[in-house]
């Protein structure tokens, strides 16, 4: 069954913005700095898939409002935390998510390239979430908390398999096990982050290399994403094979056609994806 993508409203606690072929998509809860609810579940898969299926966009940038990027999931709504006295049986409510359509798997399957711009904090969930994207940014003052097992619980939304492949086996352990809070600088340190920035410069930061990425032609850009993705699984020979029938469609295009030109005239190319 197909997801039905919704409307964005102008209250919506995920907000959605495209100018200039790069799609904003911000988490705007930030009075509980940017917890994530079931709603929010929704509007932000709605909100990747809307970019997703957008052809004019080409790039994506995720960021959130406030004081925080995503502090995780919000305990008194998505597993049944009560507000006031004790903590309800969480079970009932986690089975009944679909997990083809929640952001991290969304966010996994996504041809088109995304940014994540941390203008704060990114605990459990929101760590997961910076870590699904392509990229990752971070202001000065933000850190990244693994602190799964520190709630009794392990990084559910994909932190197990991005973490041991972005910075191998030893330390995604040690992290993970220890439930470590990281700096902005140790994340940089340690690669889980491309870029840090002081905190007023990120937007700007983040906007000025998803311009950089726009630019490029988007059907080859698509493409190498989905060669990147495949490529984790595959051996070297079934993965030269699977780029090759993937290059064949794109000299026949009008934006391969366009790049040659372009540099054989020494000017900036116009690519329109096609």
């Amino acid at each position: 069954m197909s997801h039905a993508i919704k409307t964005a409203e102008a209250d919506d606690e995920v907000l959605y913005a495209v100018s200039e072929g790069i799609a904003t998509i911000t988490l705007n809860r930030p009075a509980r700095m940017n917890t994530i609810s079931r709603d929010m579940l929704n509007q932000l898969t709605d909100r990747l898939l809307q970019a997703e299926n957008d052809k004019a966009v080409r790039c994506v940038v995720l960021t959130g409002t406030g004081r925080a990027f995503c502090a995780g999931l919000d305990l008194t709504e998505v597993t049944g935390a009560k507000r006031e006295g004790g903590i309800s049986d969480a079970s009932n409510n986690a089975v009944t998510l679909d997990l083809k359509h929640t952001p991290p798997t969304v966010l996994y399957n996504m041809n088109t390239p995304t940014v994540c711009a941390l203008n704060g904090s990114a605990a459990g969930y929101g760590m997961d979430t910076a870590l699904g994207c392509d990229i990752r940014i971070m202001a000065a003052g933000a850190k990244m908390a693994a602190a799964f097992t520190k709630r009794g619980i392990v990084p559910e939304s994909g932190g197990t398999w991005f973490l041991p492949r972005l910075i191998g086996w030893a330390k995604a352990a040690e992290l993970i096990f220890t439930g470590r809070t990281l700096k902005a600088d140790e994340c940089l340190a340690m690669g889980l982050t491309n870029h840090v920035v002081p905190d007023a410069e990120l937007a700007g930061a983040a906007q000025a290399l998803a311009r950089e990425i726009a630019d490029n032609a988007p059907l080859a850009v698509q493409a190498a994403k989905r060669m990147m993705r495949i490529g984790m699984d595959e051996t070297f020979g079934d993965h030269v094979h699977h780029v090759f029938l993937q290059l064949l469609p794109l000299l026949k295009s009008a934006d391969a056609r366009e790049g040659m030109l372009s540099f054989m005239e020494k000017r900036a190319p116009k690519f329109e994806g096609r």
